[in-house]
């Protein structure tokens, strides 16, 4: 089994900042790629960005030049790093890593930006 647990929403203004951060525990051996999904109700969940275990990063195209992912694979960690915030990136951020053919979500971390 393997956990993850999400850390740093909350309540931004826009053109602030904010960073994601998601660990992994339990019976990890090598965790291959990790990224960042966000949902609004009623929406369907979308990939944010994604990094791979050797550092290839993908991001989708409303978010590219304002965040940055990142991982430290010593601490089985993911990091986003969200800058220009718009109202448009509220949602519940959900953290995501595959090990070996399954895939783990988080419980997700809700992330507000006010206008």
């Amino acid at each position: 089994q393997v956990q993850l647990v999400e850390s740093g929403g909350g309540l931004v203004q826009t053109g602030g900042s904010l960073g994601l951060s998601c660990a992994a525990s339990g019976s990890i051996f090598s965790i291959g790629a990790m990224g960042w999904y966000r949902q609004t109700p009623g929406k369907q969940r979308d990939l944010v960005a994604s990094i791979s275990r050797d550092g290839s990063t993908n991001y989708a195209e409303p978010v590219k030049g304002r965040f940055t992912i990142s991982r430290d694979n010593a601490k089985n960690t993911v990091y986003l790093q969200m800058n220009s915030l718009k109202p448009d990136d509220t949602a519940m951020y959900f953290c995501h890593a595959r090990l070996s053919a399954l895939g783990y979500w988080g419980p997700g971390t809700q992330v507000t930006v006010s206008s």
